[in-house]
């Protein structure tokens, strides 16, 4: 992950990663990374992701006022996100777990319905497992996107990972935008982003 500022600068420091399967952005289990696509396009950066095999993801580094955010796309499967997370985190110098903010879907809340959680326990998500047991603290903010739980004999795996109907995409329009409105003003609130960090003392790149 290379900064995009010069290196003499302070800023405060954030990592936002969109949890998801790779290949599968349209899918209900990695709405996560379309919430991502949403904050990217809003920002202006939406064509400046890059692959980084050091953090095993696609990346996005860009600024809000005084705040370097870096937007994070793991490249490997939802059970084992964590790899990636953990492995951006080391390249980042002095990044607190508190100031990785994780977006996911939650299979127990309806579509439409968004909150932020400020860390505890997985709740049986597989992806925030991931990150838990690889940067060994469940600390991390996320913002939880309803999709609502399956109808009928439709089983949980097969909810999941399939595509949101039209009549869902419809409503997910409205998700998407609530979801970056939220998280832009976690972003601009100094008390959700890492004390000031000087750019130049990390040797990992940011």
């Amino acid at each position: 992950i290379e900064s995009q500022q010069g290196n003499s600068r302070w800023l405060y420091l954030i990592h936002v990663v969109g949890l998801g399967n790779p290949g599968m952005n349209s899918s209900r289990h990695s709405v996560g990374m379309a919430v991502l696509e949403a904050l990217a396009s809003r920002l202006g950066v939406a064509g400046n992701w890059r692959g980084d095999r050091h953090v095993s993801g696609e990346v996005i580094v860009s600024d809000i006022q005084d705040t370097q955010i870096v937007l994070l796309r793991p490249r490997l499967l939802m059970n084992i996100n964590g790899v990636s997370v953990a492995k951006a985190g080391e390249e980042s110098c002095l990044l607190d777990p508190e100031h990785i903010l994780l977006v996911h879907d939650e299979l127990d809340k309806p579509l439409g319905k968004l909150a932020m959680k400020q860390g505890g326990s997985a709740r049986g998500h597989n992806g925030v497992r991931s990150c838990v047991e690889c940067l060994q603290t469940d600390v991390m903010p996320r913002l939880r996107i309803g999709i609502g739980r399956p109808s009928g004999k439709t089983s949980v795996d097969r909810h999941v990972l399939g595509r949101f109907s039209q009549e869902e995409q419809e409503v997910l329009s409205g998700v998407l935008e609530e979801s970056v409105n939220i998280l832009l003003s976690q972003l601009t609130d100094k008390e959700n982003v890492q004390s000031p960090v000087s750019l130049g003392e990390c040797s990992g790149g940011l």
